[in-house]
């Protein structure tokens, strides 16, 4: 493994799914992983003074409305007894 990869590994951790195994719930998963770790990111730098916080809560309200569409769109929640 090159240091790259362990750098990625690092900054955009992943983890297996547990779930229901249908493609659009291991899309979501994927997206929600994304969510979570961007939101972190923006936290850590209105915490930090880097950002003020009207420019974080923008960041995390467009990357929630990404989060919502692709659930929409993927049609997560439709089958509830699946």
């Amino acid at each position: 493994m090159n240091s790259k990869n362990d750098k990625n590994k690092f900054l955009y951790p992943r983890h297996p799914y547990r779930g229901n195994v249908h493609p659009e719930n291991l899309v979501f998963n994927a997206n929600l992983q994304e969510f979570a770790q961007k939101i972190s990111y923006i936290c850590n730098l209105e915490t930090g003074g880097k950002i003020p916080p009207q420019k974080a809560y923008k960041q995390i309200k467009q990357l929630w409305k990404q989060l919502k569409r692709s659930k929409k769109e993927l049609g997560i929640g439709n089958r509830p007894f699946d």
